[in-house]
């Protein structure tokens, strides 16, 4: 097969830009380095590896990624399929089966009749049309070329991944079931703490040894998903307004809020394992267990997966790439992914999708679609390819980058659904003609 164009890296965004060409007529050649070669993070061979959360986050049209989600699954979207195919409970939020959803990607991948896969690293730049979406775990060798091509690309963070443990090894006596203000179901195991606890495990988790990794501070953190050590030397109560909140999460046993709750999602679809919300970390893991431990309902727990801590690169995308995530001073070259700076799985495999559906139409002589800033898909485009000011950094998708609906309504949750309804009608419009 002749491919018109090449993707490197089936991630999230690689597996939507291959699908979304290769629905179009246009034949792809996707060009994965698993299994021969895996960056520190995947442990799995199979394609759209979720490495950090299991959760893509809420569901609801009311949150600007629930939007995304929703305008995605309109348009065709393989990894909304597979995702929805494969969810698990948790709450009001579109959680998967981690391992069942990268099968399910795997198998649409592969059985595509224009998709043809290769297994091998890239190390050079094809000189062809080419997407190169290698996510922030990007090999050192091609992360060298791209530097070499976009002299600007130089920064980088770093992210973290939260530890897993088994819920038969959690203490149900100090633990118990239920979602933040009952929202949806009762899905997570919330695991309270009193205040002399909460202290004891804020200044243990304060002063516990963290495993090195090469150039890491507090200052290179992404605030996004900032490991939870780092937030607890923030203060006292850092982490009782972050993942540790208690609001909204009353205690049966006493019927009012406790002074600290971490919360537990469920990670598979049998709901054996479960992931600790909100503590990506990367500290020892001796010290994780013993410092998590400290945790009444985990004072016994099993860990089967323990937080890692890796780097993530990015470029500095408003002064290279324009609304297409193409290269400006070299178009045949797109981007997709982490990356280009979208932060989140669901806003990586739309970049992947809006390069797929956008270079499927130059290539076939179709004018472009140019999503709207009115659409969640468009509006994380364009805010990539400029909208930013100052110092660029990852952005998660959110309703304050979405252009405004132009007249007052009463109530936020009301405003952001009369974005929503705009957009999803925009998005109706569209999807006929493309």
């Amino acid at each position: 097969m002749s491919a018109a164009v090449t993707v490197v890296g089936a991630g999230l965004a690689g597996c939507e830009a291959a699908w979304q060409l290769a629905e179009r007529g246009v034949s792809v050649r996707l060009i994965e380095m698993k299994p021969q070669k895996r960056t520190p993070a995947h442990v799995a061979d199979t394609f759209a590896e979720l490495v950090c959360s299991n959760s893509l986050r809420s569901d609801e049209l009311t949150n600007a990624v629930g939007l995304l989600k929703e305008e995605m699954r309109r348009l065709g979207s393989v990894i909304m399929s597979c995702a929805d195919a494969h969810k698990v409970p948790a709450g009001g939020a579109l959680a998967v089966d981690r391992l069942a959803f990268s099968e399910a990607v795997t198998d649409k991948i592969k059985s595509h009749p224009l998709i043809e896969l290769v297994s091998a690293e890239v190390t050079e730049i094809p000189e062809c049309e080419v997407i190169i979406a290698t996510g922030p775990l990007t090999s050192d060798a091609l992360a060298e070329k791209i530097a070499a091509l976009c002299p600007q690309s130089a920064l980088h963070f770093y992210d973290a991944a939260a530890p897993i443990v088994t819920l038969e090894s959690v203490d149900m006596e100090s633990a118990f079931f239920a979602s933040r203000y009952d929202k949806g179901t009762p899905d997570y195991v919330n695991c309270p703490m009193t205040k002399d606890e909460y202290l004891a495990f804020w200044r243990e988790l304060c002063a516990a040894e963290q495993a090195p990794v090469h150039g890491f501070d507090d200052g290179g953190v992404f605030e996004g998903c900032m490991p939870v050590e780092v937030m607890a030397r923030r203060g006292e109560d850092t982490l009782r307004y972050g993942p540790m909140k208690p609001v909204g999460l009353a205690d049966p046993r006493t019927g009012r809020e406790s002074y600290a709750v971490v919360q537990l999602r469920r990670d598979n679809a049998e709901g054996t394992i479960y992931n600790i919300v909100g503590f990506q970390t990367h500290l020892r893991f001796p010290e994780q267990k013993r410092v998590f431990s400290m945790i009444p309902a985990l004072k016994n727990a099993e860990f089967v997966r323990y937080g890692v801590m890796h780097r993530n690169t990015y470029l500095n995308s408003p002064q290279l790439l324009d609304r297409y995530y193409r290269l400006r001073s070299l178009p045949r070259v797109s981007f997709a992914g982490q990356m280009t700076g979208v932060e989140g799985y669901v806003e990586s495999a739309a970049s992947g999708m809006l390069v797929g559906i956008e270079t499927a139409r130059r290539l076939l002589g179709q004018p472009p679609v140019n999503f709207p800033a009115e659409t969640a898909i468009g509006a994380l485009g364009l805010y990539v390819s400029g909208g930013s000011v100052g110092q660029f950094q990852p952005m998660n998708i959110n309703f304050g980058i979405i252009t405004p609906l132009g007249y007052r309504v009463k109530g936020k949750r009301n405003k952001n659904m009369e974005i929503s309804k705009r957009s999803l009608d925009i998005i109706t419009n569209l999807g006929g003609t493309i």
